[in-house]
């Protein structure tokens, strides 16, 4: 998963084709039950580019972005939104795959 350390990367990042925004922390234990399974999904949806986003180091982004809680997904086409994965509950590897078949 690629990481972005400037603004100016997320922009070029979204601008062209599929991504995915993964807003997460270190210290997250939702996100930490989720990360195990991630390569696998990068690799089946190898048609998105997926990033992490640290929520800590990009609040500004988060804010912008009304991204409140985490781990949250945020997919992208073409530099148009077009879909959230949020909730309050934990996420499973399933319903992360439904989100990325429904935005794909």
């Amino acid at each position: 998963m690629k990481k972005f350390e400037k603004y100016e990367e997320y922009l070029n990042a979204i601008k062209e084709g599929k991504s995915v925004l993964l807003f997460s922390a270190d210290w997250c234990p939702d996100c930490r039950i989720i990360e195990p399974f991630l390569p696998e999904l990068e690799k089946e949806y190898n048609e998105i580019d997926f990033y992490y986003v640290d929520r800590d180091e990009h609040i500004e982004l988060c804010q912008e972005m009304d991204v409140f809680g985490i781990p949250s997904f945020v997919a992208f086409k073409d530099g148009e939104e077009t879909g959230r994965f949020v909730s309050k509950m934990r996420k499973s590897k399933e319903e992360i795959e439904e989100f990325l078949t429904s935005v794909n």
